[in-house]
């Protein structure tokens, strides 16, 4: 029997719950853990605690929630933006925030366009600093190998869809959480061709274009990174040479 997140929005954090998961963070305190829930927690601009963790703690208990042992992932974007893709043996919950976006030009020398970004919200100010977040799971059965590559097509699809939303790779502080069912159906790859690699691309595709569109109803992200507040242009060359 399949056995897709449990979700659960409030305090300013998303919960997606399922029982004896396992799960792949690239976030704070990352790694492979098993635990019966993941978090998106929303926090304020200028947020930079002394203790990550104690201030973590505190937010989630704000919320109601018992962190845990489960993955918790930090961003500036509001849940109420936070949107969820479904596919086969995939979901995907992704929230878009391109305060601080990167971008890697084939050729650095290359000066980006000086232009500026549109405005028009019917109130406020334009979004606060944000990120991009992505929690990836599958019904199916992993090995830890198939999870790490989970993670790099996931990054794949997140900049595919980026470049084609806004023109930028990422941002500077991008993070996924991939996980999956242990007594799920065994899957032993997750590349592209597969049946996990391929939803996972197309939910990641959705839930972010969806994310995104919310986020930015009725105003434009940065056009550039010099339009930006923060960002990151890879303009440094590396040395090329036969192995």
């Amino acid at each position: 029997m399949s056995r897709h997140f449990e979700t659960t929005r409030r305090g300013g954090v998303l919960r997606l719950e399922r029982s004896d998961t396992r799960w792949l963070s690239t976030g704070w305190n990352g790694g492979f853990c098993r635990a019966g829930a993941a978090y998106n927690c929303t926090v304020p601009a200028g947020w930079n605690p002394d203790d990550i963790r104690a201030d973590v703690t505190q937010r989630l208990d704000d919320a109601g929630f018992d962190r845990g042992d489960g993955p918790v992932l930090l961003t500036g974007v509001d849940q109420r933006h936070a949107r969820g893709a479904r596919l086969g043996p995939v979901t995907v919950f992704g929230t878009v925030g391109l305060s601080n976006p990167a971008t890697l030009p084939v050729d650095p020398a290359q000066k980006p366009a000086d232009t500026r970004a549109a405005t028009g919200a019917e109130t406020g100010g334009p979004p606060g600093p944000g990120t991009v977040n992505l929690f990836v799971g599958t019904t199916r059965s992993l090995t830890e190998a198939g999870m790490a590559n989970l993670v790099a097509i996931v990054a794949e699809a997140r900049t595919a869809t980026l470049l084609e939303l806004a023109g930028f790779t990422g941002t500077t502080s991008d993070a996924i959480v991939v996980a999956c069912d242990p007594g799920g159906e065994p899957a032993r790859y997750t590349g592209s061709a597969t049946p996990v690699g391929s939803a996972a691309r197309a939910c990641v595709r959705e839930a972010l274009t969806a994310s995104y569109r919310s986020r930015y109803s009725g105003w434009k992200p940065p056009e550039s990174v010099a339009d930006a507040e923060h960002g990151e242009s890879t303009t440094c060359r590396a040395t090329v040479f036969e192995p």
